[in-house]
């Protein structure tokens, strides 16, 4: 009777396939045993011995290159990187756990690309007056304005509770968006434009909604971006610069291009 198994009964044994024995004796993890008379190789006690240790601490989660170390390493030693394994895999798992937290709010929407603070005031928006579509393009813009100032978010979302919270402030908004689809040339837009400014330049914390990105946007490139999202009529885009020509000669500081 031959000694030993074959490789497929010792990959049986270990609770792997034939594939994954042969990629350990490619990384040295386990020698190849020799071969009997008839040519194939037989795995004694000591080399199942082997590859159950490297297949458990492959499962346990420990790369490759570190099984061959840990398994000549001394008790202490072992000990030692095993807490190290043991924080990678929690560190993984708290990975696996924000990425599965992450899809659960893509499935809700919004969530994934905006806080909480941001997703309250838009179920607000309708309860003030705002359409679909002005809701919509206020979600937008958040998105947006969140991908390329994420530092000026907060202090945007400051003004813009305070600013739900200010009916005549929020009547002038709603004013605007109803302008959006004027003639650019109407002569309304001029009457519109001035209590805009006017209100803007009354409150320190109305007009941290023109200036909470200004700081923070390294270029006037990214803040008219920012600026001028949901603006995009013609109507909209001369409010936009009317206001913020009243806003400069004022002394607001505006960035341009």
């Amino acid at each position: 009777m031959t000694d030993g198994l074959t490789i497929g009964r010792a990959a049986a044994f270990a609770g792997v396939t034939i594939k994954t024995v042969r990629h350990y004796h490619r990384h040295g993890l386990l020698q190849e045993p020799r071969r009997d008379r008839s040519g194939y190789r037989r795995y004694g006690s000591t080399e199942l011995l082997r590859l159950v240790q490297v297949r458990t601490l492959a499962a346990a989660g420990v790369p490759l290159a570190g099984i061959g170390p840990l398994l000549e390493a001394d008790a202490e030693q072992f000990a030692a990187a095993l807490v190290d394994v043991e924080q990678r895999l929690t560190d993984r798992i708290e990975e696996l756990i924000a990425r599965r937290d992450t899809l659960h709010r893509l499935a809700e929407g919004d969530r994934a690309l905006l806080p909480d603070r941001a997703l309250a005031l838009l179920d607000r928006m309708p309860g003030l007056g705002f359409t679909p579509d002005e809701v919509a393009a206020s979600r937008e813009g958040l998105v947006l304005a969140r991908a390329l100032a994420p530092e000026g978010v907060d202090e945007y979302l400051t003004a813009l509770e305070r600013a739900f919270d200010d009916a005549p402030f929020i009547a002038l908004i709603r004013r605007c968006g109803e302008a959006m689809t004027w003639e650019p040339d109407d002569p309304r837009i001029e009457e519109l434009v001035t209590a805009m400014a006017e209100a803007f330049l009354a409150s320190p914390e109305r007009l941290k909604n023109v200036t909470s990105f200004q700081a923070r946007t390294e270029t006037a490139i990214r803040y008219r971006l920012i600026s001028r999202f949901g603006n995009q009529s013609p109507a909209g885009a001369r409010m936009s610069d009317l206001i913020e020509a009243k806003l400069c000669s004022a002394g607001v500081p505006i960035p341009h291009p």
